[in-house]
């Protein structure tokens, strides 16, 4: 039996109670930017499906003007031209409404007495070097007299309309002329090279005598039978044709060329 003293003791040792401490060790953070990449591909993605959805609600000329740009990413500036257009500026976005310039020269070309007889000979479309206006021939001459560079009377009153719409504009103008296929007739001194590109200066003095700006015109072309309509058919009379085209407007040119009167209403 222990002594009193002793048994306090051990029943105080029993009775102890006895705290561990262990410190808490934080939660260390993620520190990589994996996250980051992907939020960035994500918000990347979904930019181009809005844009797509875009594009697929605008209109023609709009989803032409974009796949122009993609053809020639360097942006504005000189092209090399193709079998379909001639050599021309870069898309940018222009100045002037094509289309409203369009409509505009439709309703002025209405004002041609005979315009009922001619109108299935002449085509505006808008492309990637802008609009472009063909005057296109037929079998018995139709701005031209046959096998000359002299415009027919009707073709003349057209030129001149053109000239006065035209004239009151800031853009460059380019004029070409086509032929078809058939050998010029004589003694080949004179061939479909030079009718061609003197139908295209004879077109040019014309509506630079009645609105058309000199400066305008940057170049006239002849292309003989190099830029056919109908390749599958070289003969067809409409092969043979004057091409008028506004030209789309840089922002250095707009300074350049600027007329008072420039606006389309």
């Amino acid at each position: 039996m222990l002594p009193p003293k002793d048994a306090a003791q051990l029943d105080k040792a029993k009775t102890r109670i006895v705290v561990i401490r262990r410190p808490r060790k934080a939660a260390h953070g993620h520190h990589g930017g994996a996250w980051k990449v992907a939020y960035a591909d994500f918000m990347t993605a979904m930019m181009a499906l809005f844009i797509v959805l875009w594009l697929m609600g605008t209109d023609e000329d709009v989803k032409k003007a974009v796949s122009s740009y993609f053809t020639n990413p360097s942006g504005p500036g000189k092209l090399t031209g193709t079998a379909a257009a001639g050599l021309g500026h870069g898309i940018e976005i222009p100045k002037l409404d094509m289309k409203k310039l369009r409509e505009k020269i439709q309703q002025a070309l209405m004002k041609v007495p005979d315009f009922t007889r001619l109108k299935d000979h002449v085509e505006i479309t808008i492309t990637s070097d802008g609009l472009r206006i063909e005057l296109l021939e037929s079998d018995a001459g139709v701005f031209f007299e046959q096998g000359k560079p002299v415009p027919s009377g009707s073709g003349a009153e057209l030129l001149q309309i053109l000239a006065r719409q035209l004239g009151e504009l800031p853009n460059d103008i380019l004029i070409e002329g086509h032929t078809d296929s058939k050998p010029f007739a004589g003694d080949g001194s004179y061939t479909n090279w030079e009718l061609s590109t003197d139908r295209a200066n004879s077109a040019r003095r014309l509506m630079e005598a009645n609105g058309l700006r000199p400066s305008q015109v940057t170049q006239v072309r002849g292309y003989a039978d190099r830029q056919l309509r109908h390749a599958q058919d070289p003969e067809n009379p409409s092969n043979r044709r004057i091409s008028v085209i506004v030209q789309y407007i840089t922002g250095a040119e707009e300074k350049k060329n600027a007329a008072p009167d420039a606006a389309i209403h």
